[in-house]
């Protein structure tokens, strides 16, 4: 291998005259050059878009691909040029394995016919996933990434080139800085009585010499400072890209969001449809089950316990009518109906609700009870227990629990 001698010691020798000013100016011992402060403040928000850039693009990783051992395969695959392997969804496995499993159990029972429903809708929602995972790695992760791998290794690497040029500047001021002080003191005028005039000649010769290595100096600083200022620049209209940057990470993250959103939108459609076909299928089979509409609990009209339930913050609700027939009053009282086996559920109380009769049941905000309903009784109430009390309660008024 054909070494270049004279370049390998030049470079080392650059290498080491900038390694002692480094070490003087950390040890206080020299001066440093400072860059202006416009300069500084792009240095320090390229900084700070790098570091947030790379943790948001981090965590979204994470968001995306909970496991660790897929993103490492994914990394190596990205790496190696090569495509990664499509990888099924845990809702898609987790749809396939309610299908099979109804294989076995029979898909003509109740059992086996809603596993293969709820399968095809998991399977649904893997879909969806998959979907959503796709188009935020196009359209949010590729873009950070691209930053970080190319934009901002350029710019590290023009601003270590900057730091370089800065080194050689201030090795160039002190080179010159001491060859001044060479040649003011060999410029002193000596004494005649005591020095020999072949001293004073070689002291004219020295001041000659160091008037030389003041030139030399003053040239390579004026180079030295050339080629700093052109990089300065460089690394200027690199950092002030920065801004460019921000915008089309903000045009990404509102795909981000979209896609989010459509994702999201996706899902909950598939489990109202899911819902409503499992409620069409199995309220007959379960009575006694919180339906998820009136047609479920024999009622034509009015919400059902579940579309009722209200959120937390919002104002007292009116007290709902109570019909004479919410239930039967000539075949059930309240004190004779029991809980089903199935379909009790705990609910939080919202507000504070004064019973009208001895049929109802009144309530503080913030306790908890437990809720069920019965067979044709009214869907704007349940029946409502705490301890040895009970009585009805309105669903309004509760915030319905697991």
């Amino acid at each position: 291998m054909d070494f270049n001698v004279k370049k390998l010691a030049s470079d080392a020798g650059v290498f080491f005259t900038r390694a002692v000013q480094y070490t003087e100016e950390k040890l206080g011992q020299a001066e440093k050059t400072e860059l202006d402060a416009h300069l500084e403040n792009l240095i320090a928000r390229a900084d700070c878009t790098k570091n947030w850039t790379d943790k948001i693009f981090r965590q979204t990783e994470v968001l995306l691909q909970p496991n660790p051992s897929a993103r490492i395969e994914e990394f190596f695959y990205e790496k190696l040029d090569r495509k990664i392997p499509s990888r099924i969804t845990n809702a898609e496995l987790l749809g396939q394995y309610m299908q099979d499993a109804a294989k076995d159990f029979g898909p003509g029972t109740p059992y086996g016919s809603t596993l293969i429903t709820v399968g095809e809708y998991q399977k649904r929602l893997g879909g969806a996933e998959r979907e959503f995972l796709q188009t935020s790695a196009i359209n949010f992760l590729t873009p950070l990434r691209n930053f970080l791998e190319g934009d901002w290794k350029t710019i590290s690497k023009e601003r270590r080139l900057l730091e370089n040029r800065r080194l050689d500047l201030d090795v160039c001021k002190a080179r010159l800085k001491k060859a001044k002080l060479a040649e003011a003191k060999a410029a002193a005028a000596p004494d005649f009585q005591e020095t020999r005039p072949r001293n004073y000649v070689l002291s004219a010769s020295a001041s000659a010499l160091w008037s030389e290595e003041v030139d030399k100096a003053e040239h390579e600083l004026r180079v030295a400072q050339t080629e700093f200022d052109r990089q300065a620049e460089v690394t200027r209209l690199l950092l002030e890209g920065i801004s460019s940057t921000h915008v089309n990470h903000l045009r990404c993250l509102h795909e981000f969001v979209e896609a989010q959103a459509a994702y999201y939108t996706q899902c909950h459609k598939h489990m109202q449809d899911l819902q409503k076909e499992l409620s069409s299928a199995n309220g007959d089979t379960f009575p006694n089950a919180f339906a998820v509409n009136a047609s479920t609990s024999g009622v034509s009209t009015g919400p059902s316990p579940l579309s009722t339930a209200t959120l937390p913050g919002a104002s007292s609700p009116s007290r709902p009518p109570n019909p004479s027939n919410a239930l039967e009053p000539s075949t059930l009282k309240i004190e004779e109906v029991k809980p089903p086996a199935t379909g009790t559920r705990k609910a939080k109380v919202l507000y504070d609700y004064d019973a009208a009769d001895t049929s109802e049941l009144s309530l503080l905000a913030d306790e908890l009870i437990t809720v069920y309903t019965v067979p044709g009784m009214d869907p704007d109430w349940l029946i409502g227990e705490r301890g040895n009390q009970k009585g009805k309660v309105p669903v309004t008024y509760l915030e319905l629990l697991s």
